[in-house]
């Protein structure tokens, strides 16, 4: 393989992970919170978590 690839390769690895990593907490961050609540005590219902009050 040539060392040229090898090295773009690596070189561009970094910014493809964060890419991917933005893009999982930008849509998991949301039901990870959900996730956590409905584990408290008392558990609530969906409905008490995602109401404003």
């Amino acid at each position: 393989m040539d060392t040229n690839a090898i090295h773009k390769a690596v070189k561009d690895w970094p910014t493809a992970f964060l890419k991917k990593a933005k893009v999982i907490t930008h849509w998991g961050f949301i039901p990870l919170i959900i996730i956590i609540g409905m584990r408290s005590e008392p558990r609530p219902h969906i409905s008490q978590l995602l109401s404003p009050m």
